[in-house]
């Protein structure tokens, strides 16, 4: 049984010097003009037909799109540059690990505090607790025993009154600071989603218009080469 050799054709980077298959090296000449002039200012060799390989495609990518940034906004935050990075290495990281702090597992006391939150903060709390302060002072004040256990002016309720709002109030407060650090995540989600689609838009507009360069340059060139061709045809006709 014969063997099929199948060749994989290679090319060399024309940055890190290494050898890697086609499908993974990008013609120069293809790029956009500012992503290879940066490359040219370091090395002078790179030329339309050199190649670059992914990593230091996209490590020039986000230096380009780095001093881009700067020249716009000044300093970098922490998400500018987590988006930096997600664009270097040519994943769409960014919404993913936003999403993942988003929807992790609460522990049990933020689950208590939410449920107490949301109870808290309802008309069955409101109607529930208005009732028990009737009852309390009705049987109190009306004599249903004997010797009344919180007679008025009501210390007793006052206390229990003052130990709950106590209580309550650090607990919603848990709760309103966890919605805050979510909407916080959210916000910070949406700016880093919307800033790598500004720059991915930004960068194919750019590529649109080398391409349309390109195109025109070759069309002019072929209708240069089919003018030769009508003046050499029309030259060469013998007069009848």
């Amino acid at each position: 049984m014969g063997r099929h050799m199948t060749s994989t054709k290679t090319g060399q980077c024309v940055v890190c010097g290494r050898t890697f298959p086609l499908s993974r090296l990008h013609k120069a000449g293809y790029l956009r003009p500012n992503l290879v002039t940066m490359v040219a200012e370091e090395v002078p060799s790179c030329t339309a037909d050199s190649y670059i390989c992914d990593e230091d495609l996209g490590r020039y990518r986000r230096r380009y799109v780095e001093k881009l940034l700067d020249e716009e906004r000044g300093e970098l935050s922490n998400l500018d540059k987590r988006v930096l990075d997600s664009f270097e290495k040519g994943a769409s990281t960014v919404q993913t690990s936003a999403v993942n702090l988003l929807e992790r597992n609460p522990t049990f006391g933020e689950r208590v505090a939410d449920k107490v939150a949301s109870f808290g903060g309802s008309w069955t709390f409101i109607l529930s607790f208005l009732g028990v302060l009737c009852v309390w002072m009705a049987a109190n004040v009306v004599g249903l025993f004997a010797v009344p256990f919180d007679p008025y002016p009501f210390i007793l309720l006052n206390l229990v009154l003052s130990c709950l709002a106590a209580l309550q109030a650090p607990v919603i407060m848990m709760s309103q600071r966890r919605q805050e650090e979510k909407d916080r995540l959210r916000s910070e989600n949406d700016y880093m989603i919307n800033l790598r689609a500004e720059l991915e838009i930004r960068q194919l507009h750019e590529k649109i218009d080398h391409q349309m360069a390109h195109q025109w340059e070759r069309l002019a060139e072929m209708q240069q080469i089919q003018i030769e061709l009508l003046e050499r045809r029309g030259g060469g006709r013998s007069p009848t």
